[in-house]
């Protein structure tokens, strides 16, 4: 019989959601409380900056689940509610309204916030960045023909965003600080086929800028001042230049974090009745061999049921491979596994027609990553590749014609 009668979880997204579903499945009967800072019901980021963005699809679409679902598993979810301390010799939680929840478990999944750009014009009004639904709604407002859209940063979220505004007419500028969008993450080969997919549709990329100062007029933004004085006229300014872990409260309880909460491969942290998931988990990956925090919607996904699992006393690690997609006009893409700066691509079918599957592969011929683009179903033949720390051919792996079976 457990002893565990209150379970509290910071945070209100996707990994908070899951949290509370693995706990009932799992057979939990006591208490789950949610501390959910905004005002809805838990939900899904990535649409923000892919379908709901594009007004394809409804905000109810992102809700993990309706509030019936709540109602039915005894989950309390405060919504609108802050955690402002944690005391973790005392096992509670203070809230900001003033009052304090005790718990026997304690689950972070306070997410990330956006990254601020510290230049001079930065606060005016027309300046948005993407982290909720209402950032989403009105970074939407912003699209139309003959509106000018800058968006500061050619990472995934800022390309998402480019992709949506020019399909709604918007003209649209990306201010990249390197050579190339995403090249960090993918190398040069690959994120050249992300440069030219966004330039094919319209989008005015500047790569290699220095930005000075965004321009004001009346309190609001009207451009961007890059070195050298160019001014690149704006109707609005998209800021995407990544998110930071919400670590905080973590660290003013005195858990141990260094770029996140860091966790063991249970998900465990340095305090045994506090867990972390998702986007601020720095996890202690059992199959890579070495820690990964990942800031996407799979790890949020699939965490929380070994995490559920762990807290209430199995044996229980995560070794789930890191995952996420991107949609880009008529391009799609999913990324698995985690490449370092090091690794060399091999890209098994074609570059310039966008259908291929790109490779990681290190020193040794080991797959550490695989982006598969306009071509599916393929994910789970490449799984047990980079799982089983497969040495490979490069040249077979390059071959259409060799089955990965066979590799």
């Amino acid at each position: 019989m457990s002893t565990i009668q209150n379970v509290v979880v910071i945070g209100g997204g996707l990994a908070a959601a899951k949290t509370a579903e693995a706990l009932r499945e799992n057979d939990y009967t006591g208490t789950i409380t949610l501390i959910a800072a905004e005002r809805h019901l838990p939900y899904e980021r990535p649409s923000l900056s892919k379908d709901y963005l594009a007004g394809k699809s409804s905000f109810d679409d992102a809700l993990v689940h309706p509030a019936d679902w709540y109602r039915e598993h005894d989950v309390d979810v405060r919504e609108g509610r802050t955690a402002t301390a944690i005391d973790t010799g005392a096992h509670t939680v203070a809230l900001d309204d003033g009052s304090t929840l005790p718990y026997d478990k304690l689950v972070l999944a306070t997410g990330s916030v956006a990254r601020r750009l510290p230049i001079e014009g930065a606060d005016a009004d027309g300046i948005h960045y993407l982290r909720t639904v209402e950032e989403s709604d009105a970074i939407h407002k912003t699209f139309g023909e003959g509106r000018k859209l800058v968006i500061i940063g050619g990472g995934w979220i800022g390309l998402e965003v480019a992709a949506a505004a020019r399909e709604a007419g918007t003209d649209v500028t990306i201010l990249e600080g390197g050579k190339l969008p995403l090249l960090k993450v993918l190398g040069e080969k690959v994120a050249q086929v992300f440069a030219d997919l966004h330039t094919a549709h319209g989008v005015d990329l500047r790569t290699d800028v220095k930005i000075e100062a965004i321009t004001t007029a009346d309190g609001r933004a009207t451009g961007v001042r890059l070195a050298g004085g160019e001014v690149i006229p704006a109707d609005a300014i998209v800021i995407g230049i990544g998110v930071a872990p919400e670590v905080g409260l973590a660290e003013q309880a005195g858990i141990a974090v260094d770029n996140g909460v860091l966790v063991d491969a249970a998900l465990r942290s340095s305090d045994p009745d506090v867990f972390a998931v998702g986007d601020i988990a720095n996890h202690q990956h059992p199959i890579l061999g070495h820690r990964v925090r990942v800031e996407h919607w799979a790890t949020a996904l699939n965490q929380p049921a070994a995490a559920a699992s762990a807290l209430l006393g199995n044996d229980t690690e995560y070794t789930e491979l890191p995952y996420f997609y991107s949609d880009q006009y008529d391009l799609g893409c999913e990324y698995i596994g985690h490449a370092s700066a090091d690794d060399r691509v091999v890209v098994r079918g074609s570059l310039s027609e966008r259908e291929f599957v790109a490779f990681w592969i290190d020193g040794e011929n080991h797959i550490t990553a695989a982006m598969n683009v306009n071509i599916w179903d393929v994910i789970d033949e490449i799984k047990p590749l980079i799982a089983g720390y497969v040495v490979v051919d490069p040249d077979k792996l390059a071959d259409q014609n060799v089955p990965y079976a066979n590799l």
